[in-house]
Protein backbone atom coordinates (compact mmCIF):
# COMPACT_ATOMS: atom_id res chain seq x y z
CA UNK A 1 0.00 0.00 0.00
CA UNK A 2 2.83 2.16 0.83
CA UNK A 3 4.36 2.16 -2.68
CA UNK A 4 1.00 2.17 -4.80
CA UNK A 5 0.70 5.70 -2.63
CA UNK A 6 3.64 6.50 -3.28
CA UNK A 7 2.77 6.36 -7.44
CA UNK A 8 -0.42 7.44 -6.88
CA UNK A 9 -1.50 9.86 -4.95
CA UNK A 10 1.13 13.12 -6.04
CA UNK A 11 0.13 16.68 -5.90
CA UNK A 12 -2.02 18.25 -3.35
CA UNK A 13 -3.88 16.25 -0.69
CA UNK A 14 -7.14 17.19 0.64
CA UNK A 15 -9.27 14.74 2.57
CA UNK A 16 -12.53 15.94 3.72
CA UNK A 17 -15.59 14.29 5.16
CA UNK A 18 -18.67 13.68 2.92
CA UNK A 19 -22.36 14.14 4.15
CA UNK A 20 -22.84 11.54 5.39
CA UNK A 21 -19.63 11.39 7.65
CA UNK A 22 -20.41 14.60 8.56
CA UNK A 23 -24.06 14.07 9.51
CA UNK A 24 -22.86 11.21 11.91
CA UNK A 25 -20.35 13.58 13.80
CA UNK A 26 -23.30 15.71 14.35
CA UNK A 27 -25.06 13.62 16.11
CA UNK A 28 -22.07 11.78 17.98
CA UNK A 29 -20.09 14.94 18.87
CA UNK A 30 -22.75 15.83 21.84
CA UNK A 31 -22.99 12.47 22.38
CA UNK A 32 -19.37 11.79 23.43
CA UNK A 33 -19.56 15.11 25.14
CA UNK A 34 -21.96 14.12 27.26
CA UNK A 35 -20.62 10.62 28.33
CA UNK A 36 -17.58 12.27 29.44
CA UNK A 37 -19.18 14.10 31.66
CA UNK A 38 -21.63 11.35 32.64
CA UNK A 39 -18.77 8.89 32.94
CA UNK A 40 -19.52 6.62 35.93
CA UNK A 41 -23.03 6.35 34.12
CA UNK A 42 -21.82 5.13 30.88
CA UNK A 43 -19.00 2.26 32.78
CA UNK A 44 -21.98 1.40 34.86
CA UNK A 45 -24.17 0.82 32.06
CA UNK A 46 -21.78 -0.95 29.93
CA UNK A 47 -21.33 -3.05 32.91
CA UNK A 48 -25.25 -3.63 33.12
CA UNK A 49 -25.49 -4.67 29.59
CA UNK A 50 -22.22 -7.26 30.19
CA UNK A 51 -23.86 -8.74 32.90
CA UNK A 52 -27.62 -9.05 31.08
CA UNK A 53 -25.66 -11.15 28.16
CA UNK A 54 -24.10 -13.35 30.64
CA UNK A 55 -27.75 -13.97 32.36
CA UNK A 56 -29.03 -14.28 28.21
CA UNK A 57 -26.20 -16.67 27.51
CA UNK A 58 -26.72 -18.66 30.43
CA UNK A 59 -30.50 -19.58 29.12
CA UNK A 60 -29.32 -19.75 25.57
CA UNK A 61 -29.31 -23.26 25.43
CA UNK A 62 -26.33 -24.95 23.04
CA UNK A 63 -26.12 -27.30 20.43
CA UNK A 64 -22.73 -29.10 19.07
CA UNK A 65 -23.61 -27.70 15.01
CA UNK A 66 -26.81 -27.14 13.58
CA UNK A 67 -28.71 -29.84 11.60
CA UNK A 68 -28.02 -29.07 7.96
CA UNK A 69 -31.21 -29.55 5.62
CA UNK A 70 -29.78 -32.53 3.26
CA UNK A 71 -32.56 -32.51 0.88
CA UNK A 72 -33.08 -36.46 1.88
CA UNK A 73 -34.52 -38.19 5.01
CA UNK A 74 -33.62 -41.41 6.11
CA UNK A 75 -36.95 -43.13 7.82
CA UNK A 76 -35.13 -45.65 10.37
CA UNK A 77 -37.44 -48.72 10.79
CA UNK A 78 -37.34 -51.21 13.64
CA UNK A 79 -39.64 -53.76 13.21
CA UNK A 80 -39.29 -57.34 15.64
CA UNK A 81 -36.40 -58.87 15.97
CA UNK A 82 -38.05 -62.04 14.91
CA UNK A 83 -38.40 -60.90 11.69
CA UNK A 84 -36.46 -62.91 9.06
CA UNK A 85 -35.05 -61.73 5.94
CA UNK A 86 -37.66 -62.39 3.58
CA UNK A 87 -40.11 -61.26 5.43
CA UNK A 88 -38.28 -57.59 5.81
CA UNK A 89 -37.46 -57.56 2.36
CA UNK A 90 -40.94 -58.13 1.24
CA UNK A 91 -42.80 -55.85 3.33
CA UNK A 92 -39.79 -53.03 2.47
CA UNK A 93 -40.60 -53.25 -1.07
CA UNK A 94 -44.36 -52.93 -0.45
CA UNK A 95 -43.58 -49.74 2.00
CA UNK A 96 -41.56 -48.42 -0.68
CA UNK A 97 -44.18 -48.45 -4.01
CA UNK A 98 -46.60 -47.24 -1.62
CA UNK A 99 -44.63 -43.88 -0.36
CA UNK A 100 -43.67 -43.02 -3.85
CA UNK A 101 -47.42 -43.33 -4.58
CA UNK A 102 -48.93 -41.88 -1.58
CA UNK A 103 -47.12 -38.59 -0.83
CA UNK A 104 -46.74 -36.77 -4.21
CA UNK A 105 -43.79 -35.07 -2.59
CA UNK A 106 -41.02 -37.66 -2.70
CA UNK A 107 -39.15 -38.17 -6.12
CA UNK A 108 -37.56 -41.73 -5.48
CA UNK A 109 -36.73 -44.04 -2.74
CA UNK A 110 -34.57 -47.00 -1.89
CA UNK A 111 -33.71 -49.22 1.29
CA UNK A 112 -30.72 -50.94 2.85
CA UNK A 113 -31.59 -54.17 4.93
CA UNK A 114 -29.37 -55.97 7.01
CA UNK A 115 -25.32 -56.11 7.00
CA UNK A 116 -23.16 -55.75 3.75
CA UNK A 117 -20.83 -58.29 2.72
CA UNK A 118 -17.98 -56.02 4.42
CA UNK A 119 -19.55 -55.57 7.30
CA UNK A 120 -18.45 -52.37 8.89
CA UNK A 121 -21.93 -51.45 9.62
CA UNK A 122 -24.13 -54.63 10.98
CA UNK A 123 -28.02 -54.40 11.01
CA UNK A 124 -30.55 -56.96 11.97
CA UNK A 125 -32.30 -58.55 9.31
CA UNK A 126 -35.77 -56.91 11.05
CA UNK A 127 -34.60 -53.07 10.75
CA UNK A 128 -34.18 -50.58 7.64
CA UNK A 129 -32.66 -47.67 6.47
CA UNK A 130 -35.48 -46.28 4.03
CA UNK A 131 -33.77 -43.26 1.65
CA UNK A 132 -36.61 -40.51 0.69
CA UNK A 133 -35.74 -38.12 -1.74
CA UNK A 134 -38.06 -35.15 -1.96
CA UNK A 135 -38.71 -32.08 -4.62
CA UNK A 136 -37.93 -28.49 -3.91
CA UNK A 137 -39.98 -27.20 -1.08
CA UNK A 138 -41.81 -24.71 -3.50
CA UNK A 139 -43.51 -27.82 -5.23
CA UNK A 140 -44.81 -29.38 -1.74
CA UNK A 141 -48.38 -28.99 -0.73
CA UNK A 142 -49.81 -25.85 0.86
CA UNK A 143 -52.10 -25.44 4.19
CA UNK A 144 -53.35 -22.30 4.62
CA UNK A 145 -51.75 -20.73 1.85
CA UNK A 146 -48.03 -22.01 2.73
CA UNK A 147 -46.23 -24.62 1.97
CA UNK A 148 -46.08 -27.74 4.44
CA UNK A 149 -42.56 -27.43 6.35
CA UNK A 150 -40.20 -29.80 6.70
CA UNK A 151 -41.61 -31.07 9.98
CA UNK A 152 -44.95 -31.73 8.44
CA UNK A 153 -43.55 -33.54 5.58
CA UNK A 154 -41.31 -35.88 8.14
CA UNK A 155 -44.49 -36.50 10.01
CA UNK A 156 -47.04 -37.58 7.06
CA UNK A 157 -44.42 -39.63 5.99
CA UNK A 158 -43.91 -41.16 9.20
CA UNK A 159 -47.56 -41.76 9.44
CA UNK A 160 -47.99 -43.60 6.23
CA UNK A 161 -44.88 -46.06 7.39
CA UNK A 162 -46.85 -47.12 10.66
CA UNK A 163 -50.10 -47.77 8.85
CA UNK A 164 -48.36 -49.92 6.33
CA UNK A 165 -45.43 -51.98 9.03
CA UNK A 166 -48.23 -51.87 12.42
CA UNK A 167 -46.16 -52.27 15.30
CA UNK A 168 -43.15 -50.63 13.49
CA UNK A 169 -41.05 -47.95 14.80
CA UNK A 170 -39.84 -45.36 13.26
CA UNK A 171 -37.51 -42.48 13.79
CA UNK A 172 -36.49 -39.65 11.16
CA UNK A 173 -32.60 -38.59 10.41
CA UNK A 174 -31.17 -37.69 7.45
CA UNK A 175 -28.10 -39.51 5.40
CA UNK A 176 -25.55 -38.13 6.56
CA UNK A 177 -26.10 -36.91 9.63
CA UNK A 178 -27.20 -40.59 10.55
CA UNK A 179 -24.24 -41.70 9.64
CA UNK A 180 -22.08 -39.49 11.50
CA UNK A 181 -24.01 -40.18 14.22
CA UNK A 182 -23.10 -43.78 14.70
CA UNK A 183 -19.62 -43.34 13.38
CA UNK A 184 -19.02 -41.31 16.16
CA UNK A 185 -21.46 -42.88 19.02
CA UNK A 186 -22.34 -46.30 17.44
CA UNK A 187 -26.31 -44.96 17.91
CA UNK A 188 -28.62 -43.61 14.25
CA UNK A 189 -29.45 -40.32 16.98
CA UNK A 190 -28.78 -37.03 17.96
CA UNK A 191 -28.15 -38.35 21.05
CA UNK A 192 -28.32 -41.64 22.60
CA UNK A 193 -29.24 -42.15 26.35
CA UNK A 194 -27.19 -46.00 27.18
CA UNK A 195 -27.48 -48.28 29.96
CA UNK A 196 -24.68 -50.23 31.24
CA UNK A 197 -24.81 -53.60 33.19
CA UNK A 198 -24.63 -57.45 33.08
CA UNK A 199 -28.52 -58.79 32.91
CA UNK A 200 -30.65 -57.98 30.38
CA UNK A 201 -33.89 -58.15 31.69
CA UNK A 202 -32.49 -55.19 34.08
CA UNK A 203 -31.53 -53.22 31.37
CA UNK A 204 -34.85 -53.37 29.66
CA UNK A 205 -36.79 -52.55 32.75
CA UNK A 206 -34.58 -49.79 33.36
CA UNK A 207 -34.54 -48.85 29.88
CA UNK A 208 -39.01 -49.41 29.79
CA UNK A 209 -38.47 -46.73 33.07
CA UNK A 210 -36.13 -44.21 31.49
CA UNK A 211 -38.14 -44.41 28.18
CA UNK A 212 -41.08 -43.11 30.67
CA UNK A 213 -39.41 -40.23 32.04
CA UNK A 214 -37.74 -38.71 28.61
CA UNK A 215 -41.38 -38.42 27.19
CA UNK A 216 -42.61 -36.25 29.91
CA UNK A 217 -39.80 -33.64 28.50
CA UNK A 218 -40.45 -31.03 26.76
CA UNK A 219 -38.76 -31.42 23.32
CA UNK A 220 -39.24 -35.27 23.27
CA UNK A 221 -42.78 -35.29 24.52
CA UNK A 222 -45.54 -36.85 22.28
CA UNK A 223 -45.65 -34.77 19.05
CA UNK A 224 -42.41 -33.11 19.78
CA UNK A 225 -39.13 -35.43 19.45
CA UNK A 226 -38.96 -39.28 19.38
CA UNK A 227 -37.25 -41.65 21.84
CA UNK A 228 -37.22 -45.21 20.83
CA UNK A 229 -35.44 -47.97 21.59
CA UNK A 230 -32.65 -49.47 19.91
CA UNK A 231 -33.84 -53.22 19.91
CA UNK A 232 -37.17 -54.19 20.57
CA UNK A 233 -38.93 -57.64 21.23
CA UNK A 234 -36.14 -61.21 21.20
CA UNK A 235 -35.84 -63.13 18.97
CA UNK A 236 -36.12 -66.89 18.92
CA UNK A 237 -32.79 -68.99 19.03
CA UNK A 238 -31.26 -72.42 19.19
CA UNK A 239 -29.87 -73.75 22.29
CA UNK A 240 -27.55 -76.78 22.66
CA UNK A 241 -26.32 -77.74 25.66
CA UNK A 242 -23.92 -80.61 25.94
CA UNK A 243 -24.34 -82.97 28.73
CA UNK A 244 -20.90 -83.51 30.41
CA UNK A 245 -21.76 -86.27 32.24
CA UNK A 246 -22.67 -88.27 29.23
CA UNK A 247 -20.11 -87.10 27.49
CA UNK A 248 -17.45 -88.52 29.90
CA UNK A 249 -19.32 -91.56 30.25
CA UNK A 250 -19.13 -92.84 26.40
CA UNK A 251 -15.72 -90.71 26.14
CA UNK A 252 -16.84 -88.63 23.59
CA UNK A 253 -15.57 -84.63 23.17
CA UNK A 254 -17.58 -81.51 22.62
CA UNK A 255 -15.89 -81.32 19.26
CA UNK A 256 -17.47 -84.47 18.23
CA UNK A 257 -21.01 -83.23 18.82
CA UNK A 258 -20.17 -79.55 17.45
CA UNK A 259 -19.29 -81.12 14.20
CA UNK A 260 -22.30 -83.21 14.08
CA UNK A 261 -24.16 -79.90 14.63
CA UNK A 262 -22.32 -77.85 12.25
CA UNK A 263 -22.73 -80.66 9.24
CA UNK A 264 -26.67 -81.04 9.98
CA UNK A 265 -27.41 -76.98 10.71
CA UNK A 266 -24.61 -74.71 8.77
CA UNK A 267 -23.42 -77.71 6.28
CA UNK A 268 -20.49 -79.58 5.42
CA UNK A 269 -18.34 -79.57 2.28
CA UNK A 270 -17.86 -82.88 1.39
CA UNK A 271 -16.49 -82.28 -2.80
CA UNK A 272 -16.11 -80.20 -5.93
CA UNK A 273 -17.72 -79.60 -8.90
CA UNK A 274 -16.01 -78.83 -11.86
CA UNK A 275 -17.85 -76.87 -14.53
CA UNK A 276 -15.20 -75.58 -17.12
CA UNK A 277 -12.86 -73.17 -15.55
CA UNK A 278 -14.94 -72.86 -12.76
CA UNK A 279 -14.97 -74.69 -9.69
CA UNK A 280 -18.17 -75.34 -7.27
CA UNK A 281 -18.26 -76.80 -3.41
CA UNK A 282 -20.79 -79.31 -2.80
CA UNK A 283 -21.80 -78.69 0.63
CA UNK A 284 -24.69 -81.37 2.36
CA UNK A 285 -26.88 -80.31 5.22
CA UNK A 286 -30.63 -80.76 6.42
CA UNK A 287 -32.90 -79.17 4.17
CA UNK A 288 -35.01 -75.92 5.59
CA UNK A 289 -37.82 -77.48 7.02
CA UNK A 290 -36.02 -80.63 9.09
CA UNK A 291 -33.92 -77.90 10.56
CA UNK A 292 -36.85 -76.23 12.03
CA UNK A 293 -37.79 -79.34 13.54
CA UNK A 294 -36.28 -79.90 17.40
CA UNK A 295 -37.02 -83.84 17.19
CA UNK A 296 -35.32 -84.45 13.96
CA UNK A 297 -32.40 -82.47 15.64
CA UNK A 298 -32.48 -84.66 18.43
CA UNK A 299 -32.50 -88.01 16.46
CA UNK A 300 -29.28 -86.49 14.56
CA UNK A 301 -26.55 -89.47 15.30
CA UNK A 302 -23.46 -88.54 16.73
CA UNK A 303 -20.67 -91.32 16.13
CA UNK A 304 -19.30 -93.01 19.28
CA UNK A 305 -16.35 -94.82 18.92
CA UNK A 306 -15.72 -96.89 15.69
CA UNK A 307 -19.18 -98.03 15.28
CA UNK A 308 -21.35 -96.65 17.73
CA UNK A 309 -23.70 -94.09 16.74
CA UNK A 310 -26.24 -92.17 19.66
CA UNK A 311 -28.86 -89.55 19.02
CA UNK A 312 -28.11 -86.05 19.40
CA UNK A 313 -30.73 -85.72 22.11
CA UNK A 314 -28.60 -88.14 24.19
CA UNK A 315 -25.80 -86.09 24.56
CA UNK A 316 -27.37 -82.97 24.62
CA UNK A 317 -29.93 -80.57 25.60
CA UNK A 318 -31.74 -78.64 22.95
CA UNK A 319 -34.57 -76.22 23.27
CA UNK A 320 -35.41 -73.01 21.72
CA UNK A 321 -35.31 -70.14 23.77
CA UNK A 322 -36.03 -66.10 22.94
CA UNK A 323 -33.21 -64.72 23.74
CA UNK A 324 -31.95 -60.50 23.29
CA UNK A 325 -30.49 -60.04 19.76
CA UNK A 326 -28.08 -58.80 18.77
CA UNK A 327 -25.84 -58.42 22.27
CA UNK A 328 -24.68 -54.74 21.96
CA UNK A 329 -21.43 -53.73 24.01
CA UNK A 330 -19.09 -50.48 24.51
CA UNK A 331 -15.80 -50.90 26.06
CA UNK A 332 -16.13 -54.24 26.55
CA UNK A 333 -19.22 -53.42 28.80
CA UNK A 334 -22.99 -54.77 28.16
CA UNK A 335 -25.44 -51.85 27.13
CA UNK A 336 -29.20 -51.39 26.50
CA UNK A 337 -29.82 -47.89 24.57
CA UNK A 338 -32.52 -45.51 23.60
CA UNK A 339 -32.22 -43.15 20.87
CA UNK A 340 -33.17 -39.36 21.61
CA UNK A 341 -34.33 -37.09 18.22
CA UNK A 342 -35.16 -33.97 19.83
CA UNK A 343 -37.88 -31.56 18.18
CA UNK A 344 -37.68 -27.65 19.02
CA UNK A 345 -34.78 -27.65 21.88
CA UNK A 346 -31.02 -27.50 21.96
CA UNK A 347 -29.41 -30.75 23.38
CA UNK A 348 -27.08 -28.92 26.22
CA UNK A 349 -30.73 -28.27 28.39
CA UNK A 350 -32.17 -30.98 27.41
CA UNK A 351 -29.80 -33.33 28.36
CA UNK A 352 -29.13 -31.40 31.86
CA UNK A 353 -32.88 -31.79 32.59
CA UNK A 354 -33.17 -35.65 31.43
CA UNK A 355 -30.23 -36.45 33.90
CA UNK A 356 -31.57 -34.65 36.99
CA UNK A 357 -35.43 -36.07 36.16
CA UNK A 358 -33.94 -39.49 35.16
CA UNK A 359 -31.56 -39.61 38.59
CA UNK A 360 -34.78 -38.39 40.27
CA UNK A 361 -37.27 -40.86 39.05
CA UNK A 362 -35.10 -43.61 38.08
CA UNK A 363 -33.11 -45.79 40.82
CA UNK A 364 -30.05 -47.48 39.19
CA UNK A 365 -28.97 -50.89 40.93
CA UNK A 366 -25.62 -51.03 41.95
CA UNK A 367 -23.03 -52.00 39.00
CA UNK A 368 -25.45 -50.31 36.39
CA UNK A 369 -24.77 -46.73 35.08
CA UNK A 370 -25.99 -44.63 32.61
CA UNK A 371 -24.36 -42.21 30.34
CA UNK A 372 -25.59 -39.62 27.58
CA UNK A 373 -23.82 -39.91 24.37
CA UNK A 374 -24.14 -38.52 20.54
CA UNK A 375 -24.31 -34.67 20.25
CA UNK A 376 -24.41 -33.96 23.77
CA UNK A 377 -20.87 -35.93 24.16
CA UNK A 378 -19.71 -33.90 21.43
CA UNK A 379 -20.75 -30.60 22.67
CA UNK A 380 -19.22 -31.34 25.90
CA UNK A 381 -16.00 -32.02 24.48
CA UNK A 382 -16.07 -29.55 22.37
CA UNK A 383 -16.53 -27.56 24.97
CA UNK A 384 -13.84 -29.36 26.76
CA UNK A 385 -11.25 -27.55 24.02
CA UNK A 386 -12.69 -24.35 23.63
CA UNK A 387 -11.59 -23.65 27.32
CA UNK A 388 -8.35 -24.74 26.21
CA UNK A 389 -7.94 -22.89 22.74
CA UNK A 390 -10.08 -19.10 23.74
CA UNK A 391 -8.53 -18.56 26.61
CA UNK A 392 -5.06 -19.04 24.90
CA UNK A 393 -5.98 -17.10 21.81
CA UNK A 394 -7.11 -14.08 23.95
CA UNK A 395 -4.08 -14.07 25.99
CA UNK A 396 -2.02 -14.06 22.76
CA UNK A 397 -3.73 -11.36 21.49
CA UNK A 398 -3.39 -9.70 24.86
CA UNK A 399 0.55 -9.81 24.60
CA UNK A 400 0.47 -8.52 21.02
CA UNK A 401 -1.54 -5.26 22.14
CA UNK A 402 1.22 -5.08 24.72
CA UNK A 403 4.07 -5.60 22.47
CA UNK A 404 2.29 -2.54 20.21
CA UNK A 405 2.18 -0.16 23.04
CA UNK A 406 4.31 -1.17 25.79
CA UNK A 407 1.55 -0.21 28.51
CA UNK A 408 -0.97 -2.65 30.36
CA UNK A 409 -3.06 0.00 31.11
CA UNK A 410 -3.48 0.69 27.46
CA UNK A 411 -3.74 -3.13 26.60
CA UNK A 412 -6.50 -3.58 28.75
CA UNK A 413 -8.91 -0.29 27.57
CA UNK A 414 -8.10 -1.80 24.11
CA UNK A 415 -9.39 -5.00 25.78
CA UNK A 416 -11.93 -3.91 26.83
CA UNK A 417 -13.73 -4.21 23.19
CA UNK A 418 -13.71 -7.70 23.83
CA UNK A 419 -16.33 -8.05 26.02
CA UNK A 420 -18.15 -5.19 24.44
CA UNK A 421 -18.24 -7.40 21.21
CA UNK A 422 -19.11 -10.22 23.24
CA UNK A 423 -22.19 -8.18 24.29
CA UNK A 424 -23.69 -7.72 21.47
CA UNK A 425 -23.20 -11.45 19.69
CA UNK A 426 -24.99 -13.15 22.57
CA UNK A 427 -27.66 -10.85 22.42
CA UNK A 428 -27.94 -10.92 18.56
CA UNK A 429 -28.42 -15.22 19.22
CA UNK A 430 -30.92 -14.46 21.56
CA UNK A 431 -33.07 -12.10 18.94
CA UNK A 432 -32.65 -14.98 15.77
CA UNK A 433 -33.73 -17.88 18.61
CA UNK A 434 -30.43 -19.39 17.62
CA UNK A 435 -28.34 -21.70 20.54
CA UNK A 436 -24.62 -21.42 21.10
CA UNK A 437 -22.76 -23.99 18.95
CA UNK A 438 -19.60 -24.38 17.40
CA UNK A 439 -20.16 -22.49 14.63
CA UNK A 440 -20.88 -19.27 16.86
CA UNK A 441 -18.19 -20.33 18.89
CA UNK A 442 -15.84 -19.57 16.14
CA UNK A 443 -17.67 -16.09 15.10
CA UNK A 444 -17.06 -14.82 18.65
CA UNK A 445 -12.83 -15.65 18.10
CA UNK A 446 -13.13 -13.59 14.92
CA UNK A 447 -15.38 -10.83 16.20
CA UNK A 448 -12.66 -10.49 18.95
CA UNK A 449 -9.80 -9.63 16.86
CA UNK A 450 -12.20 -6.90 15.05
CA UNK A 451 -13.28 -5.64 17.93
CA UNK A 452 -9.49 -5.32 19.37
CA UNK A 453 -8.27 -3.40 16.03
CA UNK A 454 -11.14 -0.51 16.60
CA UNK A 455 -9.67 -0.51 20.33
CA UNK A 456 -6.24 0.20 18.45
CA UNK A 457 -7.03 2.65 16.18
CA UNK A 458 -8.29 5.24 18.81
CA UNK A 459 -5.92 4.68 21.80
CA UNK A 460 -2.76 4.72 19.22
CA UNK A 461 -4.40 8.55 17.81
CA UNK A 462 -4.87 9.15 21.35
CA UNK A 463 -1.33 8.95 22.27
CA UNK A 464 -0.15 10.74 19.04
CA UNK A 465 -2.18 13.78 19.78
CA UNK A 466 -1.01 14.11 23.11
CA UNK A 467 2.54 13.52 21.76
CA UNK A 468 1.98 16.39 20.08
CA UNK A 469 0.59 19.01 22.54
CA UNK A 470 -3.08 18.17 22.68
CA UNK A 471 -4.03 18.21 26.51
CA UNK A 472 -5.94 15.24 27.37
CA UNK A 473 -9.58 16.42 27.17
CA UNK A 474 -9.08 17.87 23.90
CA UNK A 475 -7.15 14.95 22.43
CA UNK A 476 -10.14 12.41 23.47
CA UNK A 477 -12.43 14.62 21.68
CA UNK A 478 -10.37 15.26 18.58
CA UNK A 479 -8.99 11.83 18.12
CA UNK A 480 -12.54 10.11 18.39
CA UNK A 481 -14.04 12.57 15.87
CA UNK A 482 -10.91 12.26 13.17
CA UNK A 483 -11.33 8.19 14.06
CA UNK A 484 -14.74 8.14 13.65
CA UNK A 485 -14.75 7.59 9.53
CA UNK A 486 -12.02 4.50 9.70
CA UNK A 487 -13.46 2.77 12.95
CA UNK A 488 -17.29 2.65 11.02
CA UNK A 489 -15.43 1.63 7.88
CA UNK A 490 -13.64 -1.27 9.91
CA UNK A 491 -17.16 -2.41 11.38
CA UNK A 492 -19.33 -1.93 8.18
CA UNK A 493 -16.77 -3.85 5.52
CA UNK A 494 -16.95 -6.61 8.55
CA UNK A 495 -21.15 -6.48 8.96
CA UNK A 496 -22.18 -5.94 5.46
CA UNK A 497 -19.85 -8.49 4.47
CA UNK A 498 -21.63 -11.06 6.70
CA UNK A 499 -25.49 -10.18 5.72
CA UNK A 500 -25.86 -12.68 3.14
CA UNK A 501 -24.02 -15.14 5.46
CA UNK A 502 -26.98 -14.47 8.11
CA UNK A 503 -29.43 -14.41 6.08
CA UNK A 504 -28.43 -17.15 3.62
CA UNK A 505 -31.10 -19.99 3.29
CA UNK A 506 -29.05 -22.32 0.86
CA UNK A 507 -27.18 -25.63 1.19
CA UNK A 508 -25.19 -25.08 4.26
CA UNK A 509 -27.10 -22.16 5.62
CA UNK A 510 -27.33 -23.52 8.96
CA UNK A 511 -24.11 -23.38 9.92
CA UNK A 512 -23.01 -20.18 8.24
CA UNK A 513 -25.69 -18.06 9.85
CA UNK A 514 -24.94 -18.51 13.73
CA UNK A 515 -21.55 -17.27 12.59
CA UNK A 516 -22.43 -14.24 10.86
CA UNK A 517 -25.07 -13.35 13.72
CA UNK A 518 -22.25 -13.37 15.83
CA UNK A 519 -20.34 -11.25 13.86
CA UNK A 520 -22.86 -8.59 12.83
CA UNK A 521 -24.50 -8.20 16.40
CA UNK A 522 -21.15 -7.93 18.16
CA UNK A 523 -19.52 -5.66 15.91
CA UNK A 524 -22.97 -3.22 16.24
CA UNK A 525 -22.93 -3.34 20.27
CA UNK A 526 -18.92 -3.16 19.87
CA UNK A 527 -18.43 -0.01 17.51
CA UNK A 528 -20.94 1.95 19.08
CA UNK A 529 -19.61 1.08 23.18
CA UNK A 530 -16.07 1.74 21.45
CA UNK A 531 -16.81 5.04 20.23
CA UNK A 532 -18.42 5.97 23.51
CA UNK A 533 -16.76 3.59 26.51
CA UNK A 534 -13.20 3.73 25.51
CA UNK A 535 -12.58 7.31 24.94
CA UNK A 536 -14.31 7.76 28.44
CA UNK A 537 -12.12 4.95 30.06
CA UNK A 538 -8.95 6.63 28.39
CA UNK A 539 -9.58 9.75 29.82
CA UNK A 540 -9.96 8.68 33.26
CA UNK A 541 -7.34 6.49 33.57
CA UNK A 542 -4.91 9.40 32.19
CA UNK A 543 -6.33 11.70 34.43
CA UNK A 544 -5.58 9.60 37.51
CA UNK A 545 -2.02 8.36 35.73
CA UNK A 546 -1.52 12.27 35.57
CA UNK A 547 -2.51 12.80 38.75
CA UNK A 548 -0.88 10.23 40.41
CA UNK A 549 2.68 11.50 39.05
CA UNK A 550 2.21 14.71 39.40
CA UNK A 551 2.13 13.75 43.27
CA UNK A 552 5.61 11.88 43.00
CA UNK A 553 7.13 14.30 41.27
CA UNK A 554 6.17 16.97 43.78
CA UNK A 555 7.44 14.68 46.65
CA UNK A 556 10.54 14.31 45.26
CA UNK A 557 10.39 18.44 44.68
CA UNK A 558 10.44 18.34 48.57
CA UNK A 559 12.29 15.83 49.60
CA UNK A 560 15.20 17.65 47.41
CA UNK A 561 14.40 21.14 49.28
CA UNK A 562 13.63 22.46 46.04
CA UNK A 563 11.98 26.36 46.51
CA UNK A 564 9.42 25.32 43.91
CA UNK A 565 7.18 23.64 46.22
Amino acid sequence: MPALCSFLLGGRIAERDNFIIRAIKHIYSPILQLALRLRWLVALGALALFVLAALIFARLGADFIPKLDEGAFTMMVFRTSSMNIDESVEQQRKTEREIAKRVPEVTHVFSRIGSAEIATDPMPASDCDFYIYYKPQGEWRRVDNRPITKDELAKIITTEIENLNPGARIMVAQPVEMRFNEMLEGIRADIAVKIFGNDYDVLERLGSEVKEVLEQIPGTREGEGEVEYETTGRAPMLEIKVKRDVLAKYNLHAGDVNQTIAAALGGQTVGTMIEGNRRFDIVVRLPEKERESLDVIRALPVRVGEAGLLPLGDVAEIDQVKTVSPILRDSGQRRAALMVNLRGRDVDSWAREADAKVREHVQLPEGYTLQFGGQFENLREAKARLTIVVPAALTFIFVLIFMAFGSVRHALLVYSGVPLAITGGIIALWLRDMPFSISAAVGFIALSGVAVLNGVVMISYFNQLREEGYDLHSAVIEGSLTRLRPVLMTAAVAAFGFIPMALSTSAGAEVQRPLATVVIGGIISSTFLTLVLVPVLYEWAERKNRLSTARVTAVTKVDRGSITV
